[in-house]
């Protein structure tokens, strides 16, 4: 049985340690939380009848500990990580992994240098659908690969972005091509392999804050392939959507549903597949946004450690995202298509408004 730590206690911890504090792991449990906000660390250390600190050290000196998950604000990720690094224990870290390259690279160093294997949560590669369509990616069967789009299409109003001073904010947060749109990002990329160039566009439409809550990217592949990232969280009232389309010579998948989590169109040429079984065994209804993806990354997770293979989405993997997200933010703030690897000399992320 593996001890897992929290720490942060905010929105995305109320997933995690569900899945931790009531046994829906198998090997795993909760063991401690730990959030500086005492009533934060309180609540959900006593929902799950766990020890909880607001000293992220004190906790790790008290309590046998065999993974740690970092839930902190996205601006503290790299911060939190390499602190946490010098126990030698395994670090899983929410999306984004950080805000700046530098801060990546830090964090890859700091784990290297003290033995401690750094995981970034990508849980939706783990929904049905989305392993599915990989499958069918890695046996060829796209042929050519034409586009690639991903479309964002959620409900994140005014309140949402009042419930902490740091959301919404360019050294900490991000807007949603950072926050909420992360995780489609990194599926893209991960479907249509690596991106050449980028020309976005973006504004603040329905909010009060300092990032973007709505934005349109146009992506070159090195492959040849175009794509297209649609993502806003000024979808009202409601969320409306989370979805990737893979278009090839040979092939066409769509994925909707709120979460990536219904398959909506299976077709290839070679005719060999029984359409209706796989759109009826590959759709799942997950309760939120979130999906089912948790779970089964954190079953990933425990099979990585137990069996010492190398996990799917290391530091290195993560930081790809982060650069293909401030090229993007590159081209917004100069109007121009930027081609990778970019150094960024414009992006306001992980900078503060005034760069």
């Amino acid at each position: 049985m593996l001890n897992f730590a929290l720490v942060g206690c905010g929105r995305i911890a109320v997933r995690h340690s569900e899945l931790l504090g009531l046994n829906q792991i198998d090997g795993a449990r909760l063991a401690a939380v730990c959030d500086i906000v005492p009533e934060k660390a309180r609540a959900i250390g006593e929902r799950f009848n766990a020890p909880y600190f607001t000293d992220m050290h004190e906790m790790m000196r008290q309590v046998n500990v065999d993974a740690v998950s970092v839930l902190t604000e996205s601006g503290n990720h790299a911060t939190d990580v390499i602190a946490l690094a010098k126990y030698g224990k395994p670090i899983i870290v929410e999306k984004p992994m950080a805000l700046t390259l530098e801060d990546a690279d830090a964090m890859i160093a700091a784990c290297d240098a003290s033995g401690s294997r750094l995981f970034v949560v990508k849980q939706n590669r783990f929904n049905v659908p989305v392993v599915k369509l990989r499958e069918a990616l890695e046996a060829g069967r796209f042929g050519k690969m034409v586009m690639g789009t991903i479309r964002v299409r959620w409900c994140r109003d005014q309140s949402y972005y009042n419930q902490d001073p740091w959301r919404g904010t360019w050294a900490m947060d991000g807007g949603v091509l950072t926050n909420q749109a992360s995780h489609h990002i990194d599926l893209l990329e991960w479907m249509m392999g690596d991106v050449e160039s980028v020309f976005a566009k973006s504004t603040t439409a329905l909010v009060d804050i300092e990032t973007e809550d709505t934005a349109v990217v146009l992506l070159k592949f090195k492959n040849g392939a175009l794509g297209l990232i649609e993502a806003t969280t000024a979808t009202r009232p409601k969320d409306l959507e989370g979805s990737i389309s893979v278009l090839g010579a040979t092939g066409t998948v769509e994925i909707g549903g709120f979460a990536v989590n219904k398959m909506k169109v299976w077709n290839f040429t070679d005719g060999r597949d029984n359409v209706d079984e796989i759109m009826d065994k590959y759709s799942v209804n997950p309760p939120n946004v979130y999906g089912f993806g948790h779970q089964m990354y954190y079953e990933h997770v425990v099979d990585c450690l137990v069996s010492g293979r190398q996990q799917d989405v290391d530091g290195r993997i993560g930081r790809k995202s982060i650069q293909l997200i401030h090229a993007i933010y590159e081209s917004i703030e100069t109007g121009k298509e930027v081609f990778l690897p970019v150094v960024p000399r414009h992006s306001k992320l992980g900078r503060g408004k005034n760069g």
